[in-house]
């Protein structure tokens, strides 16, 4: 499943939502489990237009936060200038809706949601959208310089693994290469399936 909102250029000309949401919707404003664990956004991945940070979380979460604990749509945005980066799209990774809302973020930024279970190796359907995603993006913003920001709950494993899955398949990187890569960008893969999927699993197309 995935959904595209403030979609811009020929890549996703609708503008609309595709498929359908049957994902969880459960938990309230309970915080993600280990959420306050981690760094709200990571580095630039060198030599790539991606960026990883954990899920923003919307205004009716702060009262179960500390004001340094918060990490919002709009701190998203800030965090990422204060690294004089730009956002030019963002995929969310997360299995719910729960989070924030697309309305939460820029009209100007291209935003798009595919459904992902946490803790599996994604599926081919995913991987598949999430390369046509980027390459979307990159055959229309050859002449800038604005970054993919990728997330799913952590801004870790999801993300990581798809990340370097493309590195992999489209780039042609060593997965050794694009895991390192990941690291140096403070985006660390915990889960070992991922990363023994990444190193011994096949090319997906």
């Amino acid at each position: 499943m995935s959904q595209w909102h403030h979609a811009r250029g020929p890549w996703d000309q609708a503008r609309k939502f595709s498929g359908n949401s049957s994902a969880k919707k459960k938990g309230g404003n309970h915080i993600p489990e280990r959420w306050k664990d981690y760094l709200p956004v990571g580095q630039r991945m060198p030599g790539t237009r991606f960026i990883a940070f954990k899920v923003p979380l919307k205004k009716s979460f702060e009262e179960n936060l500390a004001p340094e604990e918060r990490f919002s749509p709009l701190d998203l945005f800030n965090k990422i200038q204060e690294q004089n980066e730009e956002l030019g799209l963002i995929i969310d990774l997360t299995y719910t809706c729960r989070y924030y809302k697309p309305e939460d973020l820029p009209e100007t930024v291209p935003y798009l949601k595919i459904y992902t279970v946490g803790h599996q190796i994604p599926d081919d359907g995913t991987i598949f959208k999430f390369k046509c995603a980027v390459n979307g993006f990159l055959k229309e913003n050859k002449d800038n310089d604005r970054l993919i920001g990728v997330h799913c709950t952590h801004g870790l494993n999801r993300t990581g693994y798809l990340i370097c899955r493309y590195l992999i398949d489209v780039e042609g990187m060593r997965p050794d290469d694009a895991i390192e890569l990941s690291i140096g960008a403070e985006e660390c893969l915990e889960r070992q399936n991922y990363i023994e999927d990444l190193r011994n699993g096949p090319m997906r197309k």
